[in-house]
């Protein structure tokens, strides 16, 4: 814990919660697909032109449950392959994937203070775990990191979403926290980001998050709590786990007014390869790409592999060597190698940048905040 006190940030005073900052420019943020020559005609088998496509597209996969998995595992061999997870790094180069975000999420909940030493345990083990295999994984914290990892032949590792229970209610924690690395923040089951929405309290956790360039991770959250944020976050937001509810009616998945409301926002709605939230086969998943991709539009979808979560998954889609399946169906049903770049890898790094744009700007004008919860919500 003492790690945890020097890297707070001095506090000053809270910034006013009506204080305009510039949105970020469209230009400063759109990432546009990495030209390059096909290596296959379009008339092609759908397989190969997939893998043509990603090895310029690379996968970035919103969520993957690995850390947690390794936790409960006696031994284990990334390097050479496992077979008890889905995720070691000969599949994650067969299914070319670059970028990946490792959750930090407790499935066995704890609350209070444990919340927290859980949370830093997790992301301990997920450092090490890095650490270990640094001829295929690489640590990521920024955009520039991610580019790097990926032109040194790494798969590049973005520490969360973890859950919002760490905090404690505390911005210091926060801080903190972003300070040893963790890059992205579910806003669910805390008292200031519940069923009713965000209280006062909750509405400045998601400015100190611009901030710092914390990203809000809204899935799993309720209604009202995802209408609140898409109004008050300067930067852009995603659903680490989230399909189209009209196809699939789970509880994490987004309903049709919703999935535009994402796209007005210029947030990133991810879907998951789970058969449970997607449907249970590669086809029913690409159903739920074409149907967000029409109402939130072609830079507001991304893919979350789900691997390693316990979570049953699509046929053809069983483990991350997989993805080039998924991206032949898309091909088969007409989307360019353009809208599969951004599906990809585009739209994760616009995203990335948005937030990091908005920090930028933000930090011009607001220093950090010393609000505490029994301020706000009293």
């Amino acid at each position: 814990m003492a790690d945890l006190q020097d890297d707070l940030h001095p506090a000053t005073e809270v910034g006013r919660a009506d204080e305009p900052v510039p949105p970020y420019p469209q230009e400063a943020v759109v990432v546009a697909p990495e030209s390059y020559e096909p290596v296959s005609d379009p008339d092609d088998d759908p397989m190969t032109r997939a893998r043509a496509v990603l090895a310029a597209h690379p996968v970035a996969d919103g969520y993957s449950g690995l850390p947690w998995t390794l936790r409960r595992l006696p031994w284990y061999d990334l390097d050479l392959g496992d077979s008890a997870v889905d995720a070691d790094l000969p599949r994650l180069r067969q299914g070319r994937v670059g970028a990946v975000f490792w959750s930090l999420h407790l499935p066995e909940g704890p609350g209070g203070d444990r919340a927290l030493a859980a949370t830093l345990e997790q992301l301990d083990l997920a450092k090490a775990v890095v650490a270990d295999h640094d001829a295929g994984l690489r640590p990521a914290r920024t955009i520039g990191e991610i580019a790097d990892a990926r032109n040194r032949g790494r798969v590049a590792v973005l520490f969360g979403p973890a859950g919002a229970a760490a905090l404690g209610d505390s911005l210091s924690v926060l801080r903190a926290l972003y300070a040893l690395g963790l890059r992205a923040l579910t806003l669910t089951d805390v008292s200031w980001a519940g069923p009713a929405g965000l209280t006062r309290f909750g509405e400045e956790v998601v400015r100190e998050m611009n901030r710092l360039g914390m990203i809000a991770d809204l899935s799993h959250a309720s209604t009202p709590t995802i209408g609140r944020v898409l109004t008050v976050s300067k930067a852009p937001v995603l659903f680490s786990r989230s399909a189209a509810r009209a196809l699939r009616p789970h509880p994490a998945n987004l309903p049709d007014d919703l999935l535009t409301e994402v796209g007005r926002a210029r947030g990133l709605c991810m879907v998951p390869l789970t058969a449970e939230q997607a449907g249970p086969t590669v086809r029913d998943v690409a159903d739920h790409l074409d149907h967000i991709r029409a109402l939130a539009g072609r830079e507001c979808v991304g893919l979350s592999g789900t691997y390693d979560t316990g979570s049953a998954h699509p046929q053809e889609l069983g483990d991350t060597s997989r993805y080039p399946r998924l991206v032949a169906e898309l091909l088969r049903r007409g989307w360019d190698d353009s809208d599969v770049g951004l599906l990809t890898w585009g739209n994760v790094q616009r995203v990335l940048r948005g937030v990091d744009f908005t920090a930028h700007a933000v930090q011009q004008r607001r220093p950090p905040s010393t609000a505490t919860i029994a301020d706000l919500d009293r």
